[in-house]
């Protein structure tokens, strides 16, 4: 078997890349921390409400908060559940704002 020393080489990069990602990211400050998982929540409750429409909220929550503990596994020991359905709250607030103003995201998430 002949080993590829391109493939070695890319492996070695991906993998020295991820390791300083996340060493970046477990030395941020907690309140960085906090606003980064703010900002994906963003993202995860717009695609919730795609998955599964308006009026479903306790599901939505549950499926935001599996989608956080996989994303940032550190998350439970920082929060409480209540402390991150409030911040859920937050990124719902902004889906809506987006929704109204935003064509192109509501196309998206609606349909």
């Amino acid at each position: 078997m002949e080993i590829n020393v391109t493939t070695i080489l890319s492996i070695i990069v991906i993998v020295i890349a991820l390791v300083t990602i996340v060493i970046n990211f477990i030395n941020l400050p907690k309140a960085d921390k906090i606003k980064n998982v703010k900002e994906w929540l963003k993202w995860a409750v717009v695609e919730a409400e795609k998955a599964l429409g308006s009026g479903t909220g306790q599901i939505k929550l549950r499926m935001v908060y599996d989608m956080a503990i996989k994303q940032f596994p550190w998350l439970v020991q920082l929060i409480s559940f209540d402390t991150f359905s409030g911040w859920v709250d937050e990124a719902l607030i902004w889906m809506e704002e987006q929704l109204n103003k935003n064509k192109a995201i509501k196309d998206y998430t609606v349909g």
